[in-house]
């Protein structure tokens, strides 16, 4: 199934139909503002599970992020952060970047890292952010782009290709628009703050 969203203007209606599907344990390939994500409730192992092997890769090698509809929501995940840290997420949120945390104790282990980190996205996106609020709580997340390809053809940014290739295999694929060909910039805040991948999202540390 394929559903087309506006962003700026998402139908309320299918916003809900989608957050029925997350929490009932379905998978989403969602829109943000780098790449299309597969996005599921963090309260469904089974969906995390098919998720790896949708994106090429075991459980226990996952790296997930936890997308989240605002910087509020995302502390509730996390701990404390000085007054820095702070600083840096509140200038950049929502935003293309991907914020790698301390986990606090409302995130399962099964999707810290193994030192016991999340990464953490607001997407400046506002189709997701109003299926996440509806959803109710964050998504575990993770690129369309398969582990190993470095592939920016349109496989990965064109709705309709993205929904050919795993339609069959997620219960939603949610259009909308052309995805951007880079990914997120990825920043480490759980030890001092560094800068892991330049993506999208331009930052000066």
């Amino acid at each position: 199934m394929i559903v087309k969203l506006y962003n700026g203007n998402p139908n309320i209606r299918e916003v809900r139909r989608i957050a029925d599907i997350l929490r009932d344990g379905g998978i989403a390939i969602l829109p943000t503002d780098t790449l299309y994500a597969f996005a599921c409730s963090m309260e469904h192992k089974k969906a995390v599970e098919e998720i790896a092997n949708l994106k090429g890769f075991k459980l226990k090698q996952a790296k997930y992020s936890m997308m989240c509809a605002s910087l509020s929501q995302a502390s509730e995940y996390v701990r404390a952060m000085d007054r820095d840290t702070f600083a840096l997420l509140k200038s950049c949120l929502p935003g293309p970047y991907t914020f790698i945390m301390e986990a606090s104790g409302n995130v399962p282990r099964n999707y810290q890292n193994a030192n016991k980190t999340i990464g953490i996205r607001v997407p400046e996106n506002d189709i997701t952010r109003a299926i996440i609020e509806e959803t109710g709580m964050p998504l575990i997340c993770t690129s369309v782009r398969p582990i190993g390809e470095d592939d920016e053809s349109e496989n990965y940014t064109d709705p309709d290709l993205i929904h050919d290739r795993f339609g069959s295999r997620v219960d939603v694929v949610v259009d909308g628009g052309i995805a951007d060909i880079a990914p997120s910039t990825v920043v480490d805040c759980s030890d001092g703050i560094n800068l892991v991948r330049q993506g999208k999202g331009e930052i000066d540390l």
